[in-house]
């Protein structure tokens, strides 16, 4: 008996850790990779991050991890695209049980996504399908999500709407959810840096948006952020992320959701 309430107890907090990757945004963060969007053909990058946070909340429980993606646009503006993180939360919930049998060991996200981006005029939109994969065995619902996405951008302001289409970071019960967000992103050429803006509200649909403590999955976050070029093909970023989650969001004793500095650095290819 004691052993199914550890499960249980692995499982709820496995599905408040999942909140996704969306390849940080489909690739890596916009003000990293804006150039590499428009170009036809194929490109890539490699990162190295001190706290790997999505929608504000931390999948790596404040520690470093590295991650990558690839990306090929075609000539008729579609895109597809891979993208792959370490998630060390997992891990630490698998090792505290100490290998319990079923408990989740998910190591890793490896994301896929596909859409189609172009302009009418100065508006910029972009659809697709994002596939987020957390492999690993789950004593319940996978952390395994299906969302699609639209985005519309005009000069230096883009607003984002991501729809889930059904069970949502091991939340079962879930389709629906969806998060909103505005991004800007001023590049100051005199310093040679891009200053980034963010807001996202993450909000919980069907009966997993609720914990067992009647504390909702729903919250906003925010983020600020200063990112440079060097040496072309170098990028380096210093964020700091904010939300208002609630205590749904606290595992392992840490809040997920707490205010972060964030660094990286990006190699792009």
């Amino acid at each position: 008996m004691l052993l199914n309430k550890k499960i249980l107890a692995i499982s709820c907090l496995a599905m408040i850790v999942a909140a996704p990757t969306f390849a940080e945004e489909v690739m890596l963060e916009e003000e990293v990779t804006s150039a590499l969007a428009e170009k036809t053909g194929l490109s890539g990058n490699v990162t190295l991050i001190s706290n790997y946070v999505y929608r504000g909340i931390s999948q790596t429980a404040g520690s470093a991890t590295p991650q990558g993606g690839v990306d090929y646009a075609f000539e008729n503006n579609f895109y597809i695209g891979a993208w792959a993180s370490g998630v060390s939360i997992f891990r630490n919930l698998y090792t505290q049980t100490g290998g319990v049998e079923g408990a989740p060991n998910s190591r890793y996200e490896l994301d896929t996504y596909a859409g189609y981006k172009n302009h009418v005029g100065n508006i910029g939109y972009d659809i697709g399908y994002l596939r987020y994969n957390f492999p690993g065995n789950y004593p319940g619902t996978k952390a395994d999500t299906d969302e699609i996405y639209g985005e519309l951008k005009y000069k230096i302001i883009a607003a984002k709407y991501s729809y889930s289409l059904g069970n949502t970071f091991a939340n079962p019960q879930t389709r629906g959810t969806n998060y909103f967000e505005l991004n800007a992103l001023y590049p100051v050429e005199s310093a040679g840096v891009a200053l980034g803006a963010h807001y996202g509200k993450q909000t919980y649909k069907g009966v997993g948006a609720i914990n067992a403590n009647g504390e909702s999955f729903s919250y906003s976050d925010y983020k600020l952020s200063v990112t440079k070029e060097f040496m072309e093909k170098y990028e380096v970023s210093l964020a700091y992320s904010k939300t208002n989650a609630t205590a749904a969001y606290t595992a392992l004793g840490r809040n997920l959701g707490k205010g972060a500095f964030i660094a990286s650095v990006t190699r792009m290819f």
